[in-house]
C-alpha cells in the first residue's frame, strides 16, 4: 500500500502541475489595432499629453475622419464609479488637411452653437462616458454628470450626430428627437433677502 502512494506521489510530483492551464483564447489575445500618430497628436494638441484616443474612424459617417478623445480618470480605490468617467472629452473633425473640435464635454456639454439642451447649469467636475458606433446613426454618446455621492437616478444626457444640422447635438429623452443649444445657461438668479 505504501508502495502504492509512493508511486503516485513520485508521480505527481514529476507531471502534476498545481497551476490551471490558461485558456487558448487567453494567450493568443489580439493586438489592438494602433492608433495612428497623427489622431495621437491631435488629441494631444487639444487635452493635452494625458489625453486618450477612444475611438477614431468616420464616427459621424459623413465620410470625414473623427476622434473621440478623453482625459480618463484611471480607475483607484476612491474611483469605484462604473465606465469610462472623464474629466473632459472632445469629438475632432479632419476638414480641409486641419483637425477641428465639433463637440466638447469639460464643466458643460458644448459645440460651436452653444450649450447642449439638458446640460446642468451647474458646473460638473467629471462624466461618465457611454458609447457606441451604430452602422447607420453613427457615434452615439451618453454623458452622466458625476457628482460626489453618484446618485443612481441621473439619467444620461445622449448625444449624436444630426445629419440635417451638420453638428453633434443633445437628444431628448425618448433619444428620438434632437434638442437645440442655447447661447447661455440661464438666467442667474439672485435671492434678496
Amino acid at each position: 500500500m505504501s508502495l502504492g502512494l509512493l508511486t503516485v506521489s513520485g508521480l505527481c510530483a514529476s507531471g502534476c502541475d498545481s497551476t490551471p492551464p490558461k485558456p487558448a483564447a487567453e494567450a493568443a489575445k489580439p493586438a489592438e489595432p494602433a492608433i495612428p500618430d497623427e489622431m495621437q497628436e491631435a488629441a494631444k494638441a487639444i487635452l493635452g499629453r494625458e489625453a486618450q484616443v477612444l475611438a477614431y474612424g468616420d464616427l459621424a459617417k459623413t465620410g470625414k475622419p473623427e476622434i473621440l478623445a478623453a482625459n480618463v480618470v484611471p480607475k483607484t480605490p476612491q474611483n469605484q464609479i462604473p465606465g469610462t468617467v472623464v474629466t473632459r472629452a472632445v469629438v475632432l473633425e479632419k476638414d480641409d488637411g486641419k483637425w477641428s473640435e465639433i463637440l466638447r464635454a469639460d464643466e458643460h456639454l458644448k459645440n460651436a452653437h452653444g450649450f447642449l439642451a439638458l446640460s446642468p447649469r451647474d458646473s460638473i467636475g467629471g462624466w461618465r462616458l457611454q458609447w457606441e458606433q451604430n452602422a447607420e446613426k453613427g457615434l452615439q454618446l451618453y454623458f452622466t454628470p458625476v457628482k460626489g455621492n453618484s446618485d443612481p437616478h441621473v439619467l444620461p444626457i445622449g448625444v449624436r450626430w444630426n445629419p440635417e444640422t451638420k453638428r453633434y447635438q443633445s437628444m431628448d429623452r425618448s433619444y428620438e428627437h434632437f434638442l437645440l443649444e442655447s447661447p447661455s445657461l440661464g438666467e442667474a438668479r439672485s435671492t434678496i433677502r
